[in-house]
């Protein structure tokens, strides 16, 4: 019996293969001194409102232009606002609303999925970073034509067998950056898109805390519209029977009919109204508006003590202006991409396996085929195109870091608008309680000269117009002040802080 030993590569090959292992040792010796192109990213600076050099109170870097006794400065032990900001309100109610809004509103759902679809990025783009491993097995029959052009006819076959059983691996070398900017590009990506749905998850909770805030406003102004319905029915049957008894002309019944049909048209109006902020509300929470009925309930509360955080601290509160500062960074990292296309690219590739035309002598030595070697590429013209690109991409930074510094600002607008309407809201809802004191007073005096016959009822009227509309005013300034202190927890940013961003490390330079 004849023992048959496979033989080494080599001996098949015995200068190819030396000339491809140089070679792909060599690569690996650059793949380990890779480095990477591009600018490093600095956080762009917002004009206003830097905090202090020397770290010290004192300076107008440091507060805020408005001040409000309904705020006040928060401590370190406060931790500023809390996640759960509505509680501050003191309204189970609300809360449970809340709570629903966070779990079940679709676009905040929304938002949910397109973090999941940018985490599943950071996979997408570090697969570049690991050798790619795969085979193509093949069978068929091949034949070829005895009239093929520039064929003998000698060496025609009637059909053969073609059998291959490849492996390849490539691996491409990250000599510049790229592959690591695309990373650090779906890390950053990722950090803006969780920061994007905290500011979508804070702009519903706030929007329907104030459509919360404007139903029971409405409540309150039809309770007291159906209060004052009852006293304009009471009027309207003195009026009645005073002109029955010939004290007063039928133009005094007719005014008090007017003055009462006035008031059920307003009460009318507010119902109007309340639905609409009820099924708004209904959908915040993401269900059919025809499925929720919110009981009446007048407000009757007061805004609450608001902590606000220092104007230095507010960058790093503001889940809106996280996200500009992501995408910032993002755009830096394409700078860097875009300038590794100026160098070389290298392709680490290997490929070995079997050809066959049967399956007798499938695994014999013979039938081994590989090759193994670098690729290096560049592109010498391009018609301008990388520089072009890195024009683009550099323009795109410099229009994301003024909308990171516009969205700052922008913030710190809000602030200001806010606390500004708390301290001027506070004054005047004082100044409204006594207007509408001394308009209760003048009412009384009216009709009790009426009644007495020293007035016409068209003065009692006016009185009662001017009572009632101071009444509406103090209900109306009470629901602004509620308003602005829910848009003021937003301008904060509501509880939100930077190190609730998912946190990556940045892929390092070998």
């Amino acid at each position: 019996m004849t023992r048959t030993t496979i033989p080494s590569l080599s001996r098949f090959y015995p200068a190819v293969i030396r000339v491809p292992v140089v070679a792909f040792a060599c690569s690996l010796l650059l793949a380990t001194t890779a480095c990477r192109v591009g600018p490093k990213y600095t956080k762009p600076i917002v004009p206003t409102y830097q905090a202090p050099e020397n770290g010290q109170p004192g300076t107008a870097t440091d507060a805020y232009k408005e001040t409000d006794p309904n705020w006040q400065q928060a401590q370190p032990a406060d931790a500023t606002l809390r996640g759960d900001w509505w509680t501050l309100f003191q309204s189970p109610e609300l809360s449970l609303l809340e709570v629903r809004a966070a779990i079940q509103n679709q676009d905040i759902l929304t938002y949910a999925a397109r973090l999941d679809e940018a985490r599943a990025q950071i996979g997408i783009q570090a697969s570049a970073r690991y050798p790619t491993l795969g085979t193509q097995t093949s069978t068929q029959g091949l034949r070829d034509s005895q009239s093929r052009p520039y064929f003998s006819a000698q060496n025609v076959n009637n059909g053969v067998a073609d059998l291959q059983f490849p492996i390849s691996l490539s691996y491409e070398v990250d000599l510049f950056g790229a592959i690591r900017r695309h990373i650090d590009v779906a890390k950053e990506e990722t950090q803006a898109s969780a920061a994007d749905l905290q500011n979508v998850q804070l702009t519903i909770q706030t929007e329907l805390a104030m459509d919360y805030f404007e139903l029971r406003a409405d409540d309150a102004q039809a309770a007291l519209l159906e209060e004052t319905i009852k006293d304009y029915q009471e009027a309207l049957r003195i009026t009645t029977n005073r002109f029955n008894g010939g004290i007063v002309n039928e133009s005094d019944v007719f005014q008090a009919k007017t003055q009462l049909q006035a008031a059920i048209v307003q009460l009318q109006d507010v119902g109007v109204s309340r639905a609409r902020f009820e099924h708004a509300i209904a959908v915040l929470i993401g269900q059919p508006p025809n499925t929720l009925t919110i009981p009446v309930q007048p407000l009757a509360t007061t805004p609450p003590q608001i902590p606000v955080s220092l104007p230095s601290q507010l960058i790093e509160r503001r889940p809106d202006i996280a996200a500009a500062e992501r995408r910032t960074a993002e755009a830096n990292e394409q700078i860097g991409i875009a300038r590794a296309a100026y160098f070389p690219s290298l392709n680490l590739a290997a490929s070995a396996g079997i050809e066959a035309n049967s399956l007798s002598n499938f695994f014999s030595a013979n039938n081994i085929i590989y090759s193994l070697g670098p690729v290096l590429g560049y592109t010498f013209l391009d018609g301008g195109l990388r520089k072009a690109t890195t024009q683009a991409t550099i323009a795109t930074f410099q229009a994301q870091a003024a909308t990171y510094k516009s969205t700052t600002l922008d913030a710190f607008q809000q602030v200001e608008d806010n606390l500004a309407a708390l301290r001027i809201l506070a004054a005047e809802a004082d100044q409204q309680r006594a207007a509408t004191q001394a308009a209760q007073g003048a009412q009384t005096i009216f009709n009790n000269r009426y009644v007495g016959g020293l007035d016409t009822y068209l003065q009692v009227v006016t009185a009662q117009q001017t009572s009632l509309t101071n009444e509406r005013n103090d209900i109306d300034i009470l629901r602004r002040r509620m308003d602005a202190s829910v848009l003021l927890i937003k301008a904060l940013g509501g509880g939100w802080s930077t190190t609730n961003l998912p946190q990556y490390e940045s892929v390092p330079t070998p």
